[in-house]
């Protein structure tokens, strides 16, 4: 970090920027979120890496990565080394899966095999533990030999390669182990097990048993094989993993307009499903939506599993409504209704917030299970002002009625995206991530990019927003006792992604709220996607699309607090054609997991002449998605 700062016009933007309000006036931070009264030193020591583009992953001085995981990589002794070529999808089923997205470390408490996931998640155990990963999903021509290119895989996929591709999504759960060689595999664990898009699973909520769910397979209405689109998720203080059902869409085929169904026809077409999607249902035809109309209504919602039970089955909660969910984070405060934020990864939707019925009890696991079954879902409106509002879905309230399509609130929850529409919400530049950080009790946005934007508001300040940005709220209250329960909230910007010198104002970065100090030539980045915090309450924010920038996708740290507020640091660098996903720390802080995905995704690029071979780089193995564990050689807390 560059403390004498050689360019006082960048200097006097980044200022600016945390004092801006909607209306370009001048005013101070957001209450307790910046901690400009109480300046915190800088934790973030590490040296920053360069911007660059290559065919490695790349890391600050003083830090080494372990390859702990990669596609293919087998969870049972009892499986064969990975040989591509022979995979079945009985095989792939006891395998990583395939472009690992989200992660999730849930602790094994030491000395004990209770099922009971809340007195793990209490043991802060940081040396051995459940890594819960999602696989997003598949790409036949990076995984197969003999296709020409990425779209040649769309259509002609054979059975077989259809069978492996379900299951290779979904979700992996994997018992790990930290010793004085670095973490691995416990490859005979009983908690190892994959969920794959036919894993058998309950529909719970609102909208369980409603006709718009039914189907052939299913006559109830509340059972569904699979979980597909798996991005980002969420964790529980009582020990279980919440899963998001993204871009389910594209595993559809069918002509939306020849349906019936007149109430399916913009449905279906809203997520993108079309004649000339991938034919998955030419094999399963299940996703064909000639066959099974309703079959897409039975995906788009969130998941939660209990990881620390491998006889549990999965449960979809449709209280969390169904649109392309990034993931959802939980706010829970002991007494207090439990707050979940998410937002809806799309160009000109909604960001989400659910909050339970009841209270979160932090001794009464099974009480707690039933907290995101029964409650309200909320999507927020950003007012030019710096307020904001929660609008509630209810059927029967404000135009959530029959005269607007809505039979009852599982209609509501089916079209959530529709009813936001209706309410007024704010339709945003791609809201991904939402997580609330629990040092300062503020919540942000992370918004990746909307190059459909023309109309430009508060919120959403550059039209053709190629670079994306950052939103900070404030529920009303105090730091550590704000109230996320309230129907009212106050926002700002947190830092526009681009470089800060860019000609273009869709490009144009601005980071450091109120920061004397300017930012190296490497640490401005764009398309801000995945965050997390540490355990000291520096963000990490993870990007998808610097590539268009010139330089690789990677990791970003900043303090969200004092003196170098919103100012990053550039801390990890992808290989060539990959973003980093899900960036995870253990409860001591001295292990970054992050998950490197679809290496190698390029122009041209297909598994019999990739554009490298990442990590393996060996000429037998294509290129593979794979998690990586970072830490200091020293064994000190990464990041300082």
């Amino acid at each position: 970090m560059n403390e004498s700062p050689k360019n006082p016009a960048r200097r006097s933007l980044f200022k600016v920027l945390g004092g801006v309000t909607a209306t370009g006036t001048v005013s101070s931070l957001l209450p307790g979120c910046s901690g400009s009264e109480n300046p915190t030193r800088n934790s973030l020591t590490f040296k920053e890496i360069p911007h660059r583009l290559d065919y490695q992953h790349h890391l600050p001085e003083g830090y080494k990565s372990t390859v702990l995981l990669r596609w293919g990589d087998p969870l049972h002794k009892e499986e064969t080394s990975f040989q591509p070529e022979e995979l079945s999808a009985s095989s792939q089923e006891q395998r990583f899966g395939y472009n690992n997205d989200f992660i999730a470390f849930m602790p094994l408490a030491a000395g004990t095999s209770s099922t009971q996931g809340y007195l793990h998640i209490q043991s802060k155990n940081s040396d051995r533990g459940l890594l819960c990963v999602n696989h997003e999903y598949t790409q036949p021509h990076l995984m197969f030999p003999g296709y020409n290119d990425e779209y040649s895989a769309t259509r002609g996929v054979s059975a077989e390669h259809v069978a492996i591709e379900q299951a290779a999504c979904g979700h992996s759960i994997v018992e790990i182990q930290r010793a004085k060689q670095g973490w691995k595999l416990v490859a005979d664990s009983p908690y190892n097990r994959r969920i794959t898009s036919t894993t058998p699973m309950e529909i719970t909520g609102p909208a369980a048993g409603d006709e718009r769910l039914k189907t052939r397979q299913d006559p109830s209405g509340t059972q569904v094989l699979g979980t597909i689109g798996n991005c980002a998720g969420g964790k529980t203080p009582w020990g279980t993993v919440l899963i998001a059902e993204e871009g389910f869409g594209g595993a559809f085929q069918g002509d939306p307009k020849k349906l019936e169904d007149s109430r399916e026809i913009e449905n279906h077409q809203l997520f993108g499903i079309k004649p000339e999607n991938r034919n998955w249902g030419d094999h399963d035809r299940r996703f064909d939506i000639q066959v099974e109309p309703h079959e897409p209504n039975r995906f788009g919602w969130m998941v939660e599993f209990d990881p620390y039970n491998p006889q549990s089955k999965p449960r979809k909660l449709t209280s969390l409504g169904r649109f392309e969910h990034e993931g959802f984070t939980l706010v829970c405060k002991p007494g207090q209704p439990i707050v979940a934020y998410g937002g809806d990864d799309d160009e000109h939707q909604f960001v989400y917030r659910y909050v339970s019925q009841d209270n979160y009890q932090p001794e009464d696991p099974d009480t707690n299970r039933k907290l995101l079954v029964n409650g309200t879902l909320y999507a927020a409106r950003f007012a030019d002002d710096g307020s904001g509002e929660w609008l509630p879905l209810i059927y029967g309230q404000g135009p959530l009625t029959a005269e607007n399509g809505f039979r009852n609130q599982a209609d509501v929850m089916i079209d959530a995206r529709r009813a936001a529409a209706l309410l007024g919400a704010t339709p945003m530049d791609r809201p991904e991530d939402v997580e609330t950080n629990p040092h300062n009790d503020c919540t942000y946005v992370m918004l990746t990019k909307n190059k459909k934007r023309s109309d430009t508001d508060a919120a959403n300040p550059r039209a053709r927003n190629t670079a994306g940005h950052v939103l900070e709220i404030a529920p009303p209250g105090e730091k550590g006792d704000r109230d996320h329960t309230s129907a009212q909230f106050q926002w700002q910007q947190f830092l526009l992604g681009g470089n800060p010198n860019a000609e273009n104002p869709a490009e144009r970065g601005a980071y450091g709220q109120q920061s004397p100090y300017d930012i190296s030539e490497h640490g401005w980045f764009a398309n801000p996607d995945n965050v997390a915090f540490d355990p000291r309450g520096n963000m990490w924010i993870a990007t998808d699309g610097c590539e268009r920038f010139g330089f690789h996708d990677g990791l970003w740290a900043m303090a969200t607090e004092g003196p170098l507020r919103a100012a990053p640091k550039h801390f990890f660098g992808c290989p060539q054609g990959a973003e980093v996903c899900g960036p995870e720390f253990t409860p001591d802080g001295k292990t970054l997991f992050i998950a490197v995905q679809h290496p190698a995704d390029s122009r041209n690029s297909t598994y019999d002449q990739p554009l490298h071979r990442w990590p393996d780089n060996n000429p037998l193995l294509p290129p593979r998605p794979s998690v990586l564990a970072i830490y200091r050689e020293d064994d000190q807390i990464v990041g300082s």
